[in-house]
């Protein structure tokens, strides 16, 4: 799991704005700000941050549903920013996305078999595409018989099956699941993890996994990568990260989750963060997070922290006052 499937090179996206009287003043939105990160074939790769920080743009960037506005993304080496049209709907077999909401993403008038068909239609497969549709049906635990039914006939949970069903249809390399069990039930969403896990074991799926649910992403993924501001503060092996976090951002993502000890809830100290995500139009000089940090000194407001690598570790950390290496460990139970 040590060969890089995909990476991102100084990546950004800045998106134009108007503002000011009558919006005649031009300004610009920078929702990914020059995001370093690679993807090792065979792993998970979680990517955690607040509504805002710029994880589903990056989603759509590294499969260039959008184009960035700098940077590479490399494709098993390849910078895939330099494809043509024709290059591209080639790649899209390798890459794949299972979205948030599994009834926005499926057409209500086409019939399931027909939207996991298009894939297969469109590549121009030289199988018989029914017997595939049933059959990929029947792998994500689907009924093959409901092939002509319409998406309004599905709980949120089936529906979110066929989009994964029609996600692995070309056999792909990569998934990114942008928020894909946010809008299910509890239960639900264990049984669509189970399924993303089974489904990893058998066709040796790469999986970029998006989600708030901080405990789903410690389950699924064997690194994480935490967002701010359009900027990863953090990045560093999953229990790694979880038992000693070192940017205090991260800090106090993990000090929201609810532990299950109802007496060890109350016993802990929660690290309430002040004000407000500041905004990507104008985003803190210095470090994004300054205004918010308790640690934060002259320093913080005036220079950027670069984001640097523990050799030792691979523990990733763009701060000026990160928290000890060598701390004592703090296990949270989730």
């Amino acid at each position: 799991m040590n060969e890089v499937l995909l990476e991102a090179r100084d990546v950004k996206k800045h998106f134009q704005a108007n503002k000011g009287f009558l919006n005649r003043n031009k300004s610009n939105v920078k929702a990914v700000d020059g995001i370093n990160l690679s993807v090792r074939k065979g792993e998970t790769l979680g990517l955690v941050g607040e509504s805002g920080s710029g994880k589903s743009t990056l989603a759509r960037l590294l499969l260039r549903l959008i184009e960035p506005s700098n940077g590479e993304i490399l494709f098993e080496g390849d910078d895939i920013c330099k494809y043509n049209a024709k290059k591209m709907k080639q790649l899209r077999r390798d890459m794949q996305i299972v979205f948030q909401d599994p009834f926005a993403s499926l057409n209500p008038r086409w019939t399931i078999g027909k939207i996991i068909a298009e894939p297969l239609l469109a590549n121009k497969s030289d199988i018989n595409v029914k017997k595939k549709v049933q059959e990929l049906l029947d792998t994500v635990g689907l009924n093959p018989e409901h092939y002509n039914r319409y998406p309004h006939e599905f709980s949120g949970g089936q529906r979110q099956r066929v989009g994964i069903a029609r996600a692995i249809s070309q056999n792909p390399k990569l998934i990114i699941c942008d928020e894909a069990v946010s809008a299910l039930d509890v239960s639900i969403q264990a049984q669509i993890i189970n399924l993303f896990e089974d489904l990893q074991q058998e066709f040796n799926l790469t999986y970029i996994f998006i989600a708030h649910d901080l405990s789903v992403v410690r389950h699924m993924s064997n690194r994480v990568a935490v967002m701010y501001l359009g900027k990863i503060v953090e990045e560093a092996e999953c229990e790694q990260l979880y038992t000693s976090p070192r940017h205090p951002y991260t800090k106090a993502l993990l000090s929201a989750i609810p532990l299950p000890d109802p007496l060890e809830e109350q016993k802990r100290q929660r690290i309430v963060l002040k004000g407000d995500v500041p905004s990507p139009m104008d985003p803190p000089k210095g470090c994004a997070f300054h205004p918010r940090c308790s640690k934060a000194d002259e320093v913080c407001s005036n220079k950027t922290p670069a984001l640097e690598i523990d050799g030792l570790t691979n523990h990733a950390v763009s701060c000026f006052h990160p928290e000890d290496q060598n701390q004592k460990k703090r296990e949270v139970r989730i």
